[in-house]
């Protein structure tokens, strides 16, 4: 489970989150909204550890990452916003020098890496060098990057950004299958129809505040709308009127 529990940061004046506080659990899908320069990517970084917050905490399986950031992030799959990958290795070669980061033994690299490529139909990509991949491919050598370890909580920054239509389902069909695995599944979208479809949970996040948070169901009823875009919206405007 990933707790997020008043978390405040700012950056010289600007106040970019204040007491954001929600729950991610296990075996569901959380989605994270917010408009461009809403605080979703600070409270994000906070949760990878690549930032500290001024007050309040992240824990992940309940080890605070500001206190325990390595044993923290063992444990947290990540595709984040900027997802570089080494031009020079084969996607193949990605995943053994990440899990080789990550303490796995070899014979577990290997079986680990098989298992993700079958699963991300990888085979026509895993021996060549990932120089000229197309963003689809780039995408899926990513997610079994962050995945080679087997981690319990995954978190996804708008994963099918660019992608084409096949790949785009590949990865809203894995998302479905880490769900039913068991996975805390924390990701970000703007696109209201992927996050309806695969949603158990929603988190709006609007200036800086936590605005919303429920099922899909729950948030549009708070709205009293139909639509879940339509209730986003919303619910964004409501906050940056206050």
């Amino acid at each position: 489970m990933i707790e997020v529990s008043g978390l405040k940061k700012t950056f010289g004046d600007v106040v970019a989150i204040e007491n954001v506080s929600f729950n991610a659990a296990d075996a569901r899908v959380t989605g994270l909204l917010g408009h461009n320069g809403a605080g979703k990517s600070t409270s994000l970084r906070v949760l990878y550890g690549l930032i500290k917050p001024e007050t309040g905490y992240a824990k992940i399986d309940g080890i605070d990452v500001s206190q325990d950031r390595i044993t923290a992030q063992s444990k947290l799959g990540v595709l984040p916003d900027g997802h570089g990958l080494y031009t020079r290795l084969t996607a193949r070669e990605h995943l053994q020098y990440f899990g080789r980061l990550h303490g796995l033994s070899d014979d577990r690299i290997e079986a680990r890496s098989e298992e993700l490529i079958r699963m991300l139909d990888m085979q026509g990509i895993a021996d060549r060098r990932t120089e000229g991949f197309s963003q689809g491919e780039r995408m899926k050598v990513c997610l079994a990057r962050a995945l080679i370890h087997d981690p319990r909580h995954v978190v996804l920054d708008e994963p099918t950004n660019g992608l084409d239509v096949m790949t785009t389902r590949k990865v809203r069909e894995l998302i479905a299958e880490l769900r039913t695995l068991g996975l805390c599944v924390l990701f970000s979208s703007h696109l209201m129809y992927e996050v309806a479809k695969l949603c158990d949970d929603i988190v709006i996040i609007a200036e800086g505040r936590v605005v919303a948070v429920g099922s899909p169901e729950e948030i549009r009823a708070a709205a009293g709308v139909d639509n879940l875009e339509d209730a986003f919206v919303l619910l964004s405007e409501q906050a940056a009127s206050v």
